[in-house]
């Protein structure tokens, strides 16, 4: 049995427009609304299907106010079994502080007797992109770790983490107790049915304090690249542009 620890974080929705806050120390979500991470979303799926497995259990957890409790229970709604919300206020904590403050959470659950055999965190949160609470969290841990686990197979105390992300498909051996930062595209995220946004909605939400107080980032503020220039050639109208088309075509290698 594999009990599973994922950890989520509420960020800005950034599939539309990133619009910086008035500071350009973090992304405003105000207007795009508010989701967990792609890698984060495929983090919970890999929880579920390992937990499954093995008979174990999920609890996923976050370091936020109360408004990170919408992410909490979303994926509670898709298999997770447990939710644990650390109180703080996110924006003040660095990675190496919410490195510490998950630490905490997982040694807690040990000396209870009801450890994770697999912490399970993204690659890297889609607003700061910091990719560093995963590795600083194994470090504390002194637990083993892989970056950019895709997919993940279960064999007895180890476990078989395969990746993609740099180019060919890269195979570690990793015995457990160990920590995953996984990349999104290994497996496909589930959607939540009804029964399970019920059973979210009225699931009940452990909040614990930090252990100490947050370093904060050291971040000197974001900035936006501003969109890739495009040029556009109009090439003529209806006919009068077919001799200017083939010879294009013809300098792209398409006809000859």
């Amino acid at each position: 049995m594999t009990d599973v620890l994922v950890c989520v974080k509420r960020v800005p929705d950034t599939s539309g427009e990133v619009v910086l806050t008035a500071d350009g120390g973090g992304v405003d979500g105000r207007y795009a609304g508010w989701t967990m991470s792609a890698h984060e979303e495929c983090a919970v799926e890999l929880g579920v299907q390992v937990a499954g497995e093995t008979g174990g259990s999920v609890t996923v957890l976050t370091l936020g106010d109360e408004d990170s409790v919408e992410q909490l229970r979303a994926a509670l709604a898709v298999g997770a079994h447990e939710a644990v919300r650390i109180d703080a206020v996110a924006d003040d904590y660095g990675p190496a502080d919410v490195a510490t403050a998950i630490a905490d959470v997982v040694r807690a659950r040990e000396a209870d007797g009801s450890g994770f055999g697999l912490v399970l965190v993204g690659n890297d949160a889609a607003d700061t992109g910091d990719h560093q609470v995963g590795i600083r969290l194994a470090h504390l841990l002194d637990r083993p770790v892989v970056a950019g686990a895709q997919e993940v197979t279960l064999d007895g105390e180890r476990l078989e983490v395969r990746s993609s992300v740099s180019g060919p498909t890269e195979v570690y051996d990793v015995p457990l107790p160990a920590v995953l930062t996984v990349w999104e595209g290994g497996v496909e995220p589930r959607y939540p049915n009804i029964s399970g946004r019920m059973k979210a909605k009225k699931a009940q939400v452990e909040v614990v304090q930090p252990g100490s107080a947050p370093q904060g980032s050291g971040r000197l503020g974001l900035r936006v690249l501003p969109p890739p220039e495009s040029n556009v050639e109009v090439l003529g109208e209806g006919a009068a542009a077919a001799p200017r088309l083939v010879a294009v075509l013809r300098e792209i290698g398409v006809v000859r």
